[in-house]
């Protein structure tokens, strides 16, 4: 395979990726062409805000192609269509990688506590495991590297036993999972996401162990705990729905909040109940109440 690198403005960046796509690339990127300099612009911010431009001042565009025939000719077409003075172009040759192996070389096995460990399914688990998780990346969310999800996985690790466990927006369904793997009851894994549901509970097979996996509608009733890891805003919005669920003396968890979020969390769930900082990691907190 050979690729074609083009340097160019922001202004092109969509017409020539279009034009790329249509020549029969296998692959479209786009970078800062500027990345590793003192120039490097941060083009993506917090989560669920949009980007400030679509492209950067100097664009690295990168399209992969089947031979070197047509890394060229999509090249002259480049040039012929759009007319652009590009600051840099190179075609080049792309060896052959096991990219399967790659790919598992970047996930090892995650310590949530000495004695419970998310274990990707190529990995042998550690001598010191005692509960071992196993989860492999996929489409949904929560692998157990995210300083959101190993808070919380340490957490339920560090209270095992809950009678009822509620899971909302469950990605993965890892923190369900892991509720299960500690001796939870009745556990219930919901997210809007089908592709989530889905894996929740193609991963909880995996793992041995039951829960009940769907879209919100399926959780009904109180829980002994009542999980979020997702956003802050959407927290925020679920204040009341989230609380709803908790049984008396239930324990609310919340996550996926930044730490410069605490304040708006705290007034957001405060006609409801009184949030605290149980633990933070990396510039995120867990945020928890009891009911």
């Amino acid at each position: 395979m050979f690729e074609l690198l083009l340097v160019c403005p922001q202004a092109e960046v969509d017409a020539v990726s279009d034009t790329l796509e249509g020549l029969d690339a296998l692959s479209v990127s786009v970078e800062d062409a500027d990345a590793g300099s003192d120039q490097e612009n941060a083009l993506f911010g917090e989560p669920g805000m949009p980007p400030p431009a679509q492209a950067w001042e100097q664009s690295r565009v990168t399209a992969l192609f089947n031979d070197l025939a047509s890394a060229e000719a999509a090249h002259r077409a480049v040039q012929q269509l759009h007319g652009t003075e590009f600051s840099h172009t190179a075609i080049q040759a792309v060896h052959e990688q096991d990219w399967v192996r790659l790919t598992q070389s970047q996930f090892d096995p995650v310590e949530i506590t000495p004695e419970f460990w998310v274990v990707p399914s190529w990995h042998t688990a550690p001598e010191q495991a005692r509960t071992v998780l196993r989860l492999d990346p996929g489409l949904a969310f929560g692998t157990g590297t995210h300083p959101t999800t190993g808070m919380c996985l340490r957490w339920i690790a560090e209270h095992p036993g809950q009678a009822s466990v509620l899971d909302y927006g469950c990605g993965s369904g890892i923190l369900a999972i892991g509720a299960a793997l500690c001796g939870a009851g009745t556990v219930v894994a919901v997210d809007i996401d089908t592709a989530a549901v889905q894996a929740s509970q193609t991963n909880a097979v995996a793992n041995g162990v039951h829960i009940a996996s769907g879209t919100p509608e399926l959780a009904v009733g109180r829980y002994s705990l009542v999980v979020a890891n997702i956003l802050a805003t959407p927290l925020k919005v679920l204040a009341p729905l989230l609380c709803s669920h908790v049984a008396q003396g239930g324990r609310l968890l919340l996550a996926g909040i930044l730490e410069r979020q605490c304040e708006e969390l705290t007034q957001a769930y405060a006609p409801y109940c009184a949030l605290e900082v149980l633990d933070s990691r990396e510039g995120w907190i867990l945020m928890s109440a009891t009911l």
